[in-house]
């Protein structure tokens, strides 16, 4: 993943993914030819650090038979990244059951994540969110054929 051409050249790479989906960890570097005028890290290479992962790790649990979106995103900058900068993004397995029961019959699932970007000595750098609309694919066809 950390060679996926808009991470890679962000300078965003993955360091851990949960083989069953429920957390990845990411980290970027900052760099004298990554860095913005103010010496610390691009704000959209923050975001970058988070803006994949949840729907990653929601279709590595649900599966192919579902659709991911992401429906809204937002970050928060809280002080400047420096030096490295880490990201734990986490999808709890229970979450994607309840997703799994909540399409089941046609219906979409709509669900709020979160992840806190930090850096080397804890100091918190921003705060991501993520909404992300679910529905099964099948299903989804179903409904635009009128069935």
């Amino acid at each position: 993943m950390s060679l996926w051409p808009p991470l890679f050249f962000a300078g965003v790479r993955v360091e851990h993914v949960a083989a069953d989906w429920t957390s990845i960890r990411v980290a970027h570097r900052v760099r004298p030819w990554n860095r913005n005028m103010n010496g610390t890290a691009f704000g959209g290479t923050l975001y970058a650090m988070t803006d994949p992962f949840f729907g990653m790790m929601a279709l590595g649990q649900l599966g192919p038979d579902y659709r991911v979106w992401s429906a809204k995103s937002g970050i928060e900058f809280l002080a400047p990244g420096r030096g490295i900068v880490t990201a734990t993004m986490e999808f709890d397995a229970a979450l994607a059951a309840e997703i799994r029961q909540s399409t089941r019959d046609g219906g979409k699932s709509i669900t709020t994540h979160h992840a806190t970007i930090v850096d080397a000595g804890g100091t918190v750098v921003a705060r991501a969110t993520q909404e992300l609309y679910v529905r099964r694919l099948r299903q989804e066809a179903d409904l635009r054929a009128g069935r």
